[in-house]
């Protein structure tokens, strides 16, 4: 630069000055053009440097900024391609494992219709009867009339069964089936059981994504649904019995948290976020709609969304646009279950009141000193648990609802109390409710998930109290 420098000096000394061109205002006649003396000085001036600059040697320039975003640009749309291929690709195969793991385990294509049906374990041969009851009605109004007018299932009772038991899913699937000509296809169970594989598929996608999300890279969404197929016996029963409610439900679920990591991210451009937001509404219902014990999920995810905007560590607007989406999903939930009451005495719709009730009681709950703002979340706990407490034993007066087996079903669980009923005692002789023996922490040490989880468990805690003091020091401070 220094030598190009010292070249145009030299060439602005040897350039005539102005006394000797005498670059007056007075025009001068150029190929039929008038032009100035004064233009004519600084055209000579630009050609004697432009003949210089040939001369000169080209130094190496960096790369532009330019440059640099198209590369940064390429980059991540080539991450975005390989992480979404692999998540596919994650989901179809675990997809096709279960369809290969039916065939071997239970020679399904060999077996005929009866023998088919009987493989459906539990609760799995229930569904499944009511998804060929729909198939073999004269039209589709005739099946849903049926069902809705049911007089088949207990004797001398009149019940909706599509209520009872949350058929929505054989009803969607039996339309499909109807609709799009598969009758001269497949069989109607090949289609049922192959629907209910695609939304494992979708699950375990949304398992890849939310992993993706959380950790900014796709290698932890394989290590995620790695340890899911690994651990699948514990984690799922679409071995044990296909067409059970949570085999159709947690692939929504799965959907909903996925889209729920998306929109909390505080780096999220506007239409990502309302992409997350109209996805996280969608799949709330529709979870919620399928799967009659899944507000109680809810709740839980409720709870901690409510604590960590306690402390301040999400944004307090969309946690509200979160709690309007319970809102909506159970008021919606409550009409589309023939207005099942249990949606109201549900324990996610207490909670969300009082949060919604004592927020509007505590104004500036984060704002003040650290003492301060201590004591005013301890108060806010006191007010959100105590309106929530009092609006469910409201509700519970005022609409009877037929959801206190659960409860029944804890209190007996942790020896509050002792009971005779058939439905909670059938219930504490499953393996869920038992106590976990030294096998499942045998199995889930040698898959290295209980290791890892235990690690990753202390380091959130401890991320998580570093960050909560750093939000109290920093309300101090400003």
């Amino acid at each position: 630069m220094t030598e190009v420098r010292q070249r145009k000096e030299k060439t602005k000394e040897t350039l005539p000055g102005k006394d000797s061109l005498d670059c007056s205002e007075t025009p001068l006649k150029d190929n039929g053009c008038e032009m100035t003396e004064e233009q004519a000085c600084q055209e000579s001036e630009e050609s004697v440097l432009a003949k210089e600059n040939l001369d000169c040697p080209r130094t190496p320039r960096s790369k532009t900024p330019q440059c640099n975003s198209k590369s940064a640009l390429f980059q991540r749309l080539a991450k975005l391609f390989f992480g979404c291929l692999a998540a596919v690709t994650s989901g179809m195969m675990y997809a096709m494992y279960l369809s290969t793991y039916l065939e071997r385990k239970f020679w399904f294509s060999s077996r005929q219709e009866l023998e088919r049906e009987i493989t459906f374990q539990s609760d799995g041969g229930v569904y499944y009867y009511y998804y060929k009851q729909m198939l073999e009605a004269p039209s589709f109004q005739r099946g849903l009339y049926e069902l809705t007018c049911d007089n088949r299932t207990i004797s001398a009772r009149t019940i909706n069964v599509i209520e009872q038991l949350s058929l929505y899913p054989e009803l969607v699937t039996s339309f499909l089936y109807q609709i799009t000509g598969s009758q001269d296809v497949i069989e109607p169970i090949y289609f049922y059981i192959g629907v209910v594989f695609v939304l494992q598929a979708v699950h375990v996608t949304a398992l890849f994504v939310s992993s993706w999300i959380m950790s900014g890279t796709w290698i932890a969404g394989m290590l995620s649904v790695a340890w899911y197929i690994v651990n699948r016996a514990d984690a799922s029963k679409i071995e044990y019995a296909i067409p059970l409610r949570d085999n159709w439900a947690l692939p929504y679920f799965s959907c909903q948290v996925a889209a729920l990591t998306g929109f909390l991210r505080n780096n999220i451009n506007s239409s990502t976020e309302i992409f997350c937001y109209l996805l996280v509404s969608a799949s709330t219902f529709t979870f919620m709609v399928i799967w009659e014990h899944s507000h109680y999920v809810l709740f839980v995810q409720a709870l901690a969304l409510f604590l960590l905007d306690s402390f301040d560590m999400v944004q307090t607007r969309k946690v509200i646009d979160i709690y309007i989406i319970y809102l909506c999903s159970i008021a919606l939930g409550y009409f589309a279950q023939f207005q099942n009451t249990s949606m109201l005495s549900s324990p996610l719709l207490s909670l969300v009141a009082g949060s919604v009730l004592a927020r509007y009681l505590q104004q500036n709950m984060k704002k003040g000193p650290v003492v301060a703002r201590l004591m005013k979340i301890m108060l806010h706990f006191y007010l959100v648990f105590t309106i929530a407490f009092t609006f469910s034993f409201v509700v519970k007066k005022i609409v009877p609802s037929d959801s206190g087996h659960l409860f029944k079903l804890l209190e007996v669980k942790f020896g509050f109390n002792t009971t005779t009923d058939f439905t909670t005692n059938l219930l504490l002789c499953q393996e869920a409710f038992q106590v976990p023996s030294q096998d499942l922490f045998l199995r889930l040490t040698q898959a290295s998930v209980l290791p890892f989880y235990i690690l990753v468990l202390l380091v959130c805690i401890v991320s998580t109290v570093q960050m909560i003091y750093r939000r109290l020091r920093y309300f101090f401070y400003f």
